[in-house]
């Protein structure tokens, strides 16, 4: 994986620790643990779907076409859901619509609460996080369409709603009991009330988008994940295995100085395995090179290359006996570490696209602080977004009561002109301003969603199944570098997961 310097110092920040959401209902789906009722089309997994399992022995297997399931009983406090899919195959693509009702009578309206799609192409597992946000207690149902194959879905959990979107909730109630009396026009000291809450509320939302941020910078600031992805490259680097290196030693043997130097303009681009490890042998690197480097090797070991060179007679011999058997190595050494640098490669393009969706939402974010704190009654400076993104709690607290106090002065001073139109335009200009970070929210729900998903890939394509080496030396210098890999992206997901989930 490609960790640009440059890239990794901008997303750099300070370790935001957030508090762990306590989990209210939680489905592995093992047969033991049946809380989910599979009213059609899924099913428990047997033996034979075992691939399909992500964790423990059982998944819900649906499909092929219409199936559903709802949980056995009410959840209560519903905040963020999250669950693993992975399609049977490359050809299989899926649609699941995940919806809440207080009953299981026939008639009872089920609300939809959110919408997945995904198209055909990936068969790994994927993690899904979708915020419910709904305080009351009620049953959860999800509806699916599995095509051209089944799905498996497997550790489903629903954490309990969080403080900040109960605040959110309020907000809502405060805002249309504010209009409500607008149109009652009465009852001015309530109203009063009313837009101190609002303007306290709104400020405390500040330090919510303050803390969205710092997380979004801080996914990719430890040092952990950088020494991982270190180790995961080496990995895809044919230098790190004897077998290479013993290949290249056995070809310049019987080289002339001109291939030898040939050959080391086209083992160059590798590097010194000890320096260049955020280096990735994938793209048009090893495409570049190994069909070129086995016609190199086939023309070196001809005879009538070595026969005519300067060389001893015992390398003449060495070149003859050992040729075909220097040039099947080669062969058998680049199709296994081609298989490698399949599983580097698409772990690069997640990597990368991670990358673009996190400094996309960064940039989105920090124009919206800047829009928000300007509705808030403070210039849209440079210096008063530092003030709020401060490391200094005290500053942060100045300009929370600023913007709060802001925002009640400018409702009272429109209620105390009696211009109602003004007013509600106002109201409902901070409803919006409020209402926007709920997208926020889902966003940044899809960005952890794609992080344990690439966590999880990273993990299971450094799994000692996973290791394509046929040759006992080249098997155990790759197992020497998973192991460093395996114990930092421990560490490196324990860290994310305690910080930002």
């Amino acid at each position: 994986m490609r960790i640009i310097a440059a890239v990794l110092l901008g997303l750099s920040s300070q370790f935001v620790q957030a508090k762990a959401a306590e989990v209210v209902f939680s489905a592995d789906f093992e047969a033991n643990n049946n809380v989910i009722n599979f009213l059609s089309g899924c099913s428990q997994s047997t033996i034979e779907d075992a691939s399909l399992v992500r964790s423990g022995a059982g998944a819900a297997i649906c499909g092929p076409g219409s199936s559903t399931m709802v949980s056995k009983q009410a959840i209560a406090e519903q905040g963020l859901i999250e669950f693993w899919v992975k399609p049977e195959n490359a050809q299989t693509s899926y649609r699941i619509n995940i919806m809440t009702s207080a009953s299981l009578k026939l008639d009872s309206p089920w609300q939809q609460i959110g919408m997945i799609e995904t198209q055909a192409g990936n068969p790994a597992y994927l993690a899904y996080r979708i915020s419910i946000d709904d305080p009351s207690r009620k049953f959860l149902r999800l509806d699916i369409e599995a095509t051209n194959g089944r799905i498996a879905i497997d550790d489903l959990s629903v954490e309990r709603i969080l403080l900040d979107t109960a605040l959110s909730k309020n907000e809502q109630k405060i805002i249309t009991g504010i209009l409500d009396q607008l149109k009652l026009n009465k009852n001015y000291q309530v109203q009063s009330e009313s837009f101190r809450t609002l303007g306290k509320n709104y400020a405390q939302q500040l330090e919510t988008q303050r803390q969205y941020l710092e997380y979004a910078n801080g996914i990719y600031s430890s040092i952990t994940f950088v020494l991982a992805s270190s180790e995961r490259n080496k990995m895809s680097n044919p230098m790190a295995y004897s077998s290479f290196r013993n290949i290249i030693a056995d070809t310049k043997r019987v080289a002339s100085p001109l291939q030898q130097a040939r050959l080391n303009s086209m083992v160059k681009p590798f590097g010194d395995l000890a320096t260049a490890t955020l280096t990735v042998v994938s793209g048009g690197v090893y495409a570049a090179f190994a069909e070129p480097f086995k016609s190199f090797l086939a023309a070196t070991f001809d005879k009538s290359n070595y026969e005519n060179a300067d060389l001893s007679r015992k390398d003449k011999n060495f070149a003859e006996e050992n040729g075909l058997k220097v040039y099947e190595k080669a062969e058998r050494f680049l199709t296994e570490l081609e298989k490698e640098l399949v599983q580097v490669n698409a772990l690069e393009t997640d990597l990368q696209a991670m990358l673009k969706n996190v400094d996309s939402f960064r940039k989105d974010l920090d124009k919206h602080v800047r829009s928000y704190i300007q509705h808030g009654g403070l210039a849209r400076t440079q210096e008063n977004f530092g003030r709020v993104m401060s490391k200094d709690e005290a500053t942060r607290q100045q300009v929370m009561e600023e913007v709060g106090n802001n925002v009640t002065l400018r409702a009272q001073g429109l209620l105390n002109l009696e211009n109602n139109t003004e007013l509600v335009q106002y109201v409902l200009k901070t409803s919006e301003q409020l209402e926007a970070m709920q997208e926020y929210k889902e966003r940044f729900n899809q960005i952890t969603a794609s992080v344990i998903t690439y966590y999880d890939r990273f993990e299971r394509s450094i799994a000692p199944d996973q290791n394509p080496f046929t040759d006992p030396a080249d098997k155990a210098s790759w197992e020497q570098h998973a192991q460093k890999a395996r114990s930092y992206i421990k560490q490196s997901k324990e860290a994310f997961t305690k910080a930002y989930m």
